[in-house]
């Protein structure tokens, strides 16, 4: 049946790939009615943009799309710790009955906003913080005081420890220390603690075969923490040469050692190794810069015992004389393989026994040396079939070899992908991935285009919030246990505690929860507590300890009224990509259907049995919820469509290590509409100086007309859409031209012009690579009809008919007939009335 719309001129859907009609009966629904993503994100904004969030258990907490002002006051800020509840069941019958995920999102090293309070730094010297003698959970203000001060009882395992003489304070009526307020870590939820040497890295023991070779034993012990070294590993291959990769990679390292916005830490030391079929190292405390060549790619080794490593401000002549030469020493000598594994391995021969950062360009598909893979597989004929699981899992186990080995050593690699053919991402990516480093992706490279993301990317690297020989552990109260950890990290089999190589600013990891068995006390609360053990970049060691007190409830309401669905969204994401190398796709997206649906079922049975069976009832805090279920459907890693497997396994990563807000982006990306700007959009707020940001629009073409200029954004890629009628003055404002055929549809970014609206457009812009710490999206011009970047446009409009999913109304058809069917016949979604096959 077609669905009638109020305007006439909306723009027919920009050209898409295909998507999935809805098959058979459904009732006409106007799209204006249904629940808009965008209405509740822009409520959200604009209730917390002046408002300083209290953060006390039992509140709202603001969405992670909206900035706002965070008052730590023994909970950590949602910042750092989101919740898929704030209020927790008090039986796991309940929790089941509700459907609402138990999970929790830990960003530890999140960014803050420039008017909140940093994180404090404690030091108790060398007898490091209070633990409880029990469980070793971290003294923090959720703790109560007994004995008169003599000893705290822990609030995760109620054993009660012993204070030490130069801790105690006495405590007054209401049983705090009388020092409450000048101990940190008795009032603020998010604290850093120096550590003593107790709590240094420790170097792996001694393996019967060594993965390099080394004319030196292996370090053994505890490990002095040290400032972090980088080393620079650049494929000068044919491919790497050809593209431009090797020379915008050169002027990248140049730009964060020696440009204006110089960002290198100054008492880090750096590297620059360069591989083909070959393994050279370069001496930097020469100024000759002489090049040492290792031919053996199969049992590697560092033949430099000085010189390797310098600093950049004691070296600086060489170390540019060597940047400038690389791509020009390499134009006329390059070979066409480059030995990626044994690029790594050197890397870890040379950071063995002090950890640090490897970051590594990559242009072709390692074929020699360690890990070589095969040819590419044919993927077409693996699409949908139970052989395409393999595509997400790496092909030569070597990998996951490595990435223990880096992970061990303190050591995390992240990679910049620059290619022109499959590079297999689902077998190298994996080391970035288990060592807690980034994929970043630049296939089909254009200097023109892709250097200046890849100039932000690099300088964002440097100056994120990052610490490098991580262990991390989340503790519980009773009644609780962590069941799951997702993300991007190591874990050996049975242990508790996570480990990574490197941990930064813009990554998260999650846990899910159950119950322990026995029923939670109402009156009390849950805690959870996670704990970061780090080193620093200038070489500290410290512990990072987030702390959350959730209230226990007994109603289903209760869960509901305190849901967030940010938290739950990325609890779905991050489950659904870990089936990838187990599930078919297909089962993976009707899982995540039925998902959905239980959760909104499970409001209707519990808190809405008196509305009709005909009417799709949404608890307020998850209104959002199936189209931002949609849109993991329609996501480039498990999407309906055939998608090659370096994109969805690079997809796959970056969601996995994505924070809450970034996910929320990718899958519903703001659409602004450029020219229908409010007067003061984009500029300073007169009181607070702040830019005024428009509100965004519907992410679909029903809301669009073709004399408009439109932008979207997911964090990876922003295109500007122009309409087929749009006024010439428009055209001269934003781009100095005034004929859409003479605009250059391969510009890179947008014009800076003496006009009001280009002022208003770059703002924003501006303001949102601010939020995103200086990283920039790939710009794309995308003219109707004229443009291939219309085609990317089209699959970004999450609510209509593409990337080989359902448009958002028909969407909501198949989650209300679910639910209907099992109000109707009993059952359970996706149970035993076979509600699977019956609707898809």
């Amino acid at each position: 049946m077609s669905v009638m719309y109020a305007h006439s001129n909306h723009i027919p859907q920009p050209p898409h790939s295909a998507g999935t009609k809805y098959q058979g009966f459904r009732r006409k629904i106007n799209p204006d009615q249904i629940p808009s993503a965008t209405e509740a994100i822009e409520f959200d904004r604009h209730q917390w943009e002046d408002t300083v969030y209290q953060n006390t258990p039992g509140e709202h907490v603001p969405f992670s799309t909206s900035d706002f002002v965070g008052l730590d006051q023994g909970n950590s800020s949602p910042k750092f710790v989101r919740m898929t509840t704030w209020n927790i069941p008090y039986t796991s019958r309940l929790a089941g009955e509700c459907g609402v995920p138990m999970a929790a999102v830990f960003q530890p090293f999140a960014d803050l906003d420039p008017r909140e309070e940093p994180v404090p730094l404690v030091d108790f010297g060398e007898r490091g913080p209070p633990r409880c003698e029990r469980c070793r959970a971290y003294i923090n203000p959720w703790c109560t005081w007994v004995r008169g001060g003599n000893a705290w009882k822990c609030n995760l395992c109620t054993h009660e420890t012993e204070v030490s003489p130069e801790y105690f304070c006495n405590v007054d009526a209401n049983l705090q220390r009388m020092d409450h307020l000048q101990r940190p870590e008795l009032n603020r939820g998010t604290v850093d603690f120096a550590v003593p040497a107790e709590y240094w890295a420790t170097n792996p023991p001694q393996r019967l075969l060594m993965p390099y070779f080394s004319a030196e034993p292996p370090a053994a012990g505890p490990r002095r923490p040290l400032p972090m070294n980088y080393l620079f590993a650049l494929d000068v291959s044919s491919e790497a040469v050809r593209s431009g990769l090797l020379h915008t990679a050169c002027a990248a390292i140049q730009d964060i050692l020696f440009g204006p916005n110089a960002c290198f830490p100054p008492e880090s030391e750096l590297a620059i190794m360069t591989f083909d079929l070959t393994l050279h190292f370069h001496d930097l405390s020469s100024d000759l810069v002489p090049m040492l060549v290792v031919s053996d790619i199969d049992e590697v080794f560092v033949p430099l015992r000085s010189g390797l490593f310098v600093k950049p401000a004691e070296r600086q002549t060489a170390i540019e004389t060597l940047l400038t030469a690389l791509p020009e020493r390499f134009a006329q000598l390059a070979y066409v393989e480059a030995a990626l594994g044994s690029a790594l391995r050197a890397s870890l021969a040379a950071l063995a026994g002090r950890g640090g950062h490897v970051v590594v360009f990559q242009s072709t598909m390692p074929r020699v040396g360690i890990g070589a893979l095969p040819g590419e597989p044919n993927e077409a004929d693996m699409y949908d079939t139970t052989k395409e699981s393999s595509l997400y899992v790496p092909r030569d186990n070597t990998w996951r070899d490595i990435g223990t080995e880096c992970v061990e050593d303190g050591i995390g690699v992240s990679m910049v992908l620059a290619m022109s053919r499959y590079i297999d991402v689902g077998s190298i990516g994996v080391v970035a991935s288990m060592t807690g480093g980034e994929l970043f992706y630049h296939p089909r490279f254009n200097p023109h285009r892709d250097s200046p993301v890849l100039h932000a990317q690099m300088q964002r690297l440097m100056r994120r919030t990052t610490g490098y020989n991580c262990t991390m552990r989340v503790r519980t109260s009773k009644g609780i246990r962590v069941s799951e950890y997702s993300g991007n990290f190591f874990q050996r089999g049975g242990a508790t505690d996570l480990e990574l190589g490197v941990l930064d600013a813009d990554k998260a990891l999650s846990v899910t929860l159950q119950h322990a068995g026995g029923n939670l006390d109402p009156r009390a609360y849950v805690y959870l507590q996670s704990a970061v053990l780090y080193t620093t970049v200038d070489g500290q060691r410290r512990v990072r300890t987030c702390n959350v007190a959730l209230p226990i409830v007994e109603l289903a309401w209760n869960v509901f009224r305190l849901s967030d669905l940010d938290a739950t969204v990325y609890y779905l994401a991050r489950r659904a990509i870990s089936q990838m190398g187990s599930e078919k796709l297909a089962n993976i997206r009707e899982d995540l259907t039925e998902n959905c649906s239980s959760v909104l079922l499970s409001y209707r049975t519990k808190c809405s049995n008196t509305s009709s069976i005909d009417q799709l009832i949404l608890p307020e805090a998850f209104k959002g919820l199936p189209i931002y279920s949609l849109g993991i459907q329609k996501s480039k890693c498990l999407r309906a469509r055939n998608v090659s497997s370096d994109v969805r396994n690079y997809t796959a990563h970056r969601m996995l290590s994505m924070s809450v807000r970034s996910i929320m982006h990718f899958l519903y990306p703001p659409l602004l509409a450029l020219h229908d700007l409010a007067e003061d959009a984009g500029l300073p707020d007169p009181t607070t100086g702040r830019i005024v940001l428009p509100d965004i629009m519907r992410d679909s073409h029903l809301y669009m007309e073709a004399h408009g200029v439109y932008l979207i954004d997911n964090g990876e890629t922003m295109i500007m859409w122009i309409g087929g009628s749009v006024s010439p003055q428009l055209l001269l404002d934003l781009f100095g031209v005034d004929d859409l055929i003479a605009l250059d549809a391969q510009m890179s970014e947008l014009p800076r012009l003496q006009t009001k609206l280009s002022t208003q457009v770059n703002n924003i812009l501006e303001h949102r690579c601010t939020q995103r710490g200086g990283r920039l999206s790939k710009f794309f011009i995308a003219r109707q009809n004229l443009d291939a970047a219309e085609l990317e446009f089209s699959d970004m409009l999450v609510e209509d008919q593409n990337a080989g999913a359902m448009a958002y109304t028909d969407y909501l058809s198949v989650v209300h007939s679910q639910i209907q069917q099992v109000l109707r016949d009993g059952g359970t979604i996706g149970g035993a009335v076979g509600l699977r096959n019956s609707i898809w």
